[in-house]
């Protein structure tokens, strides 16, 4: 004899059946919750090789006015070369290390988001985690922007 079980279809019941959409007190809120990172500008940005030299990474940030570089090996990112790991690893010994590629230097596994994840995801890393510059990736691991503080602001004044 089987002890295999059959439900009545009749009994079943559709989990989504009783599904109630979100309600949200304002469009910001609604915006952080279900629009996606997409929507936030996160273009244009600034990328370099990781075999590029500390030279070429200090300059490109200089004449640029920029405050990050997205380091991108292909079209994945490998790390992030910001203002601070300048101010923390290179200034003082900059005569020395100057010609060294800046894998050596940069920001290793740095906090990422996805296009698809929702706003809130790069408003969460920006002011929770305290990252000011956020690579943007789409789900092939393929570098689509950088969101900063000023870019989240943005996204979130026409929200508001």
């Amino acid at each position: 004899m089987s002890s295999f079980f059959r439900m009545d279809p009749a009994e079943t019941c559709d989990p989504l059946s009783n599904f109630e959409p979100a309600e949200y007190d304002t469009e910001l809120e609604r915006a952080l919750a279900e629009d996606p990172i997409a929507e936030i500008d996160a273009k244009p940005y600034l990328q370099i090789s990781p075999h590029a030299s500390v030279l070429e990474a200090v300059e490109m940030l200089h004449d640029s006015g920029a405050a990050s570089l997205l380091v991108v090996d292909g079209e994945h990112l490998v790390g992030i070369f910001t203002e601070r790991d300048v101010l923390e690893k290179v200034v003082e010994k900059y005569p020395r290390v100057c010609g060294q590629p800046v894998e050596n230097f940069m920001t290793t596994n740095p906090t990422i988001v996805y296009q698809s994840d929702p706003s809130a995801a790069a408003a969460a890393a920006i002011a929770v985690a305290g990252h000011r510059h956020v690579p943007v990736l789409d789900m092939d691991e393929c570098v689509q922007g950088v969101i900063s503080p000023k870019r989240m602001f943005a996204f979130m004044q026409k929200h508001f």
